[in-house]
Formats: structure tokens, C-alpha cells, sequence
């Protein structure tokens, strides 16, 4: 696959409000409607599938120990460690239940711990949460397993990471963002060298034979100059997987991020820059593109899902393990069972209230249509693969994509005249300048967006 080609005008003519597609359709449009009652009835009936699909478990943490001003995350800043006793009870009632509802020969395949700071819990409490739920779900052996857990290298005791391989996590994921001192302390989340470097160190000798660092360009004070920098520390690491996540400034959204001074931001031709600068780094350095934001060794799991095709792109960005279906744990936590969504509660009021009342707390969610699900699949081989098969199309779904996208594929056409995409007899094939702008291309196949019920901020694509 070849490698993205950068044309500036173009970036700043695409670049418009639109979604991630870390769903189809994207949670703004999940309902009410959908509550714990569906969201039963479809687990339940999940176990009747001619071929029962295995298991993936997400677990929100959401409490964190400080504020960093760039997140747009769901998260509780508090110093109070006794809050993390009380939240671990309910995520043991949550798990019991929703293991009342799957098949025990359903094995718990991939597991994901993701906050907030999952380890804002003490070593104790982890072990706990391990044994919850492996006394709820069937945890297949240790070579069909991928185990991952968010650490933030400054929440961390000395024995944690060690003990986190003893529970069977094979994969950490570390938020660096970036190295630079100034940078930091302007998000206010500093961490210094030898703080990241020892959890990697301690999770190496552990057994975490998968390392991915995340990295946010767009931050106050960076300059190419600066994050050419943090790549080479960077790249003498040497993760198996890199998130390069484009920040996104949204203070009247996010409050968190009013304490950001605007002017301090890099301006949206640095970011290009920085972007641009970033990508071909990488690739020189022997690095995969995997979709818009994610770059992987070619012997990674990412990089070997995205050549077979089972790379799917959820709501932590991309992933493996696509033939899964997502059970949802904790505040705020997404789901995913065959077609149909689930979100639980987003504030801990509510959420401990449901599980009080031995319910679920599911808040919203939706079951997708034909024409969702035919959506969904186009929009994530974009995503995904960056090509699209009219005839791989139609045999799942039984139209001729001709007629049944006229209009999108009308409109195509303009993208196409700019080098986007090709749109040739067979399929659609995303072309080097159009690997960054594969929201924008995506975008042209989502209803909801044409006929907007919802008023959604977006963030922007470039």
C-alpha cells in the first residue's frame, strides 16, 4: 500500500468538521430508546448465532489523579483513592451480570482497560478486577489472548507492571504525547524520560511483547523542529504501534481545554508540517501508515490484520480481532453486539443507581438497519483498507451499488477530480493523496450526516 502524498491546498480545502467513524452511525446518534431491556435481548440472543462469536471486553476506568488540558475524554479528577474501592464493587455487580447474559463457550479473546488511568487503581485492586472477571468469563490460553491496559507512566507502583503480566496483559499502551518540557507543562501532564522508560523497561521484562506510545501533534509550543525530537526518542523506543493523534481545540466543548492558550497553538500550516514531517519519518524508519492515525511494524498484530483484511476501527482507533463482539464495563463504556450498539451512563450517579437496582446500566444505544449495516461496512473498508470492492458489496448485501449509491457516488466525483480516489469499474480505490482525508471521503457515504437530526461539533479532519 502506498505511502500518503501530501498537497497542501488540498489538506486546507478538505479541511471541515466531521467524524472519527469510530462507529456507523457515530454515538451522537444513539437513542434512549435502546436500553437495558434490548440491549439483553440482543446478548441473549448473540449465543443463538449459527457461529457464536467470541468475546472482547472494554472496562472504563474513568478516574484520573490530574487534569491534562488537552483531553476530551469522559474522566473523574480526584486525589481520593477510596473512590476506586467503590467504583471496583460496582464493576463487580456490572460484570456479573452481564456474564449471566453470553455462554461460557464464548472465550474472552481481547480485554482492553482504558480510562482515565486504569491504573489509578492500586495493585490490589487490579488483582481483583483480574479475578472478577475471570470468575464471570472464559479466559481462553495465554496464546489466544490480547490482553491491553492504559498506563500513565506517572501512576504506577513499583511492582504494578510486573504484576500486570502475572494477570496476563501481553499489551500496554503508554500516553506520551510528546517529550518536550515545555509542551508539557503547558497541557500540565509532565512525565519525565526516565519515568516512561522504566515502564517500558519493567513491562519488556513482564512479558508485554506489545508496546504502542500515543502521540498528540497540534499541542502549545510544538514546532516540527520539537516533535522531530520526541520521534527520535521515539523511534529508539521502538513500539510495535503509534497513535499520532491530531489535537483537536474545542474549549467551548471541552473545558478542560480553556485553560489552553490559543495563541500558543501551532498554526494549521505548522501542524501540516508536523503531520507530513511525521509520516514520512516513520515510514523511513520501516513503519506501516494504518489508516489516518495509526502507524505499526510490518510484523506487528495491526500491521498483519490490516493485509489480511481483519482490521476493524472501534472506539479506542484501530484494532484487531474484528470477528468479536464488544461487551461494554463501567461508566460511559461503548459496546458492540452484532448490530447493535450500547452506551452506559456517563455520569456515576447514574451508573451506580442502575447497578443498585440489579439493572444494567445501559443509557442509550441503537440497532442498525439494512441500510446502516450496508453503510457501516463501506465507510469501514474506507477506513480500513482504503479500497472498497463493488462486488464484495453486493454479494453481502444483495443490491447493485451503482443504483444504490447514484447520488454518493455523484458526489465522489469532485474528490476524484483532486486526487483523492479513483473510482474504477470494479471498486474505489483511495489514491497516496487521499490517505489523510479518508474521513472526508468516508463522510460522503454517512445519511445521518445529509440529514443531520442531531447538531453535532465535530472535530476537524486535517
Amino acid at each position: 500500500m502506498a505511502d500518503p502524498v501530501f498537497d497542501r491546498p488540498l489538506y486546507e480545502k478538505y479541511d471541515v468538521p466531521g467524524p472519527r467513524y469510530t462507529s456507523y452511525p457515530t454515538a451522537p446518534h444513539f437513542h434512549e430508546e435502546f436500553d437495558a431491556g434490548q440491549y439483553m435481548a440482543v446478548a441473549r440472543a448473540s449465543n443463538d448465532d449459527p457461529v457464536p462469536r467470541p468475546l472482547s471486553l472494554y472496562v472504563h476506568i474513568p478516574f484520573c489523579h490530574s487534569l491534562c488540558y488537552y483531553c476530551a475524554c469522559n474522566k473523574i479528577i480526584t486525589r481520593h483513592p477510596e473512590k476506586a474501592e467503590v467504583y471496583l464493587h460496582y464493576l463487580e455487580r456490572e460484570l456479573a451480570l452481564q456474564s449471566h447474559l453470553f455462554d461460557r463457550d464464548r472465550p474472552l479473546r481481547q480485554l482492553h482497560l482504558g480510562g482515565g488511568t486504569p491504573t489509578f487503581m492500586d495493585d490490589r485492586q487490579l488483582w481483583r478486577l483480574m479475578q472478577a472477571i475471570a470468575r464471570n468469563f472464559t479466559l481462553p490460553p495465554p496464546d489466544q489472548r490480547e490482553y491491553s491496559i492504559e498506563i500513565d507512566p506517572r501512576a504506577v507502583g513499583p511492582d504494578t507492571i510486573s504484576l500486570l503480566g502475572d494477570l496476563g496483559f501481553n499489551r500496554m499502551s503508554l500516553g506520551v504525547q510528546d517529550f518536550d518540557a515545555d509542551v508539557q507543562k503547558a497541557v500540565n501532564r509532565v512525565q519525565s524520560r526516565e519515568q516512561v522508560y522504566a515502564v517500558i523497561e519493567q513491562g519488556r521484562r513482564a512479558g508485554m511483547d506489545s508496546l504502542s506510545l500515543d502521540l498528540i501533534y497540534g499541542l502549545p509550543y510544538q514546532t516540527i523542529a520539537s516533535f522531530d525530537a520526541t520521534l527520535d526518542e521515539v523511534l529508539a523506543i521502538r513500539p510495535q504501534r503509534l497513535s499520532v493523534y491530531n489535537y483537536a481545540h474545542l474549549p467551548e466543548r471541552v473545558k478542560a481545554q480553556r485553560m489552553i492558550d490559543a495563541e500558543t497553538l501551532p498554526s494549521p500550516e505548522e501542524k501540516l508540517g508536523m503531520i507530513e514531517h511525521t509520516v514520512r519519518k516513520l515510514t523511513d524508519a520501516g513503519y506501516v501508515t494504518i489508516g489516518l492515525d495509526h502507524f505499526a511494524l510490518p510484523d506487528s498484530d495491526l500491521a498483519r490484520a490490516m493485509a489480511d483484511n481483519t482490521l476493524q476501527r472501534n472506539f479506542q482507533g484501530y484494532s484487531t480481532h474484528s470477528e468479536c463482539d464488544l461487551i461494554p464495563v463501567g461508566m460511559t463504556a461503548i459496546g458492540m453486539i452484532g448490530h447493535h450498539y450500547s452506551q452506559n451512563h456517563s455520569d456515576l450517579r447514574s451508573y451506580y443507581a442502575a447497578l443498585d437496582a440489579g439493572e444494567l446500566p445501559v443509557a442509550r444505544g441503537c440497532s442498525l438497519d439494512f441500510d446502516d449495516r450496508l453503510r457501516r461496512t463501506v465507510i469501514e473498508r474506507i477506513m480500513c483498507r482504503t479500497w472498497l470492492e463493488f462486488r464484495d458489496i453486493e454479494r453481502l448485501f444483495g443490491v447493485r451499488f451503482d443504483d444504490y449509491f447514484e447520488p454518493e457516488l455523484a458526489a465522489l466525483a469532485p474528490l476524484e477530480a483532486d486526487g483523492l480516489l479513483r473510482v474504477e469499474n470494479d471498486g474505489i480505490r483511495v489514491q497516496p493523496t487521499g490517505r489523510l482525508l479518508l474521513r472526508n471521503i468516508a463522510m460522503v457515504f454517512d445519511r445521518y450526516l445529509r440529514e443531520q437530526p442531531v447538531q453535532v461539533r465535530y472535530s476537524r479532519t486535517v
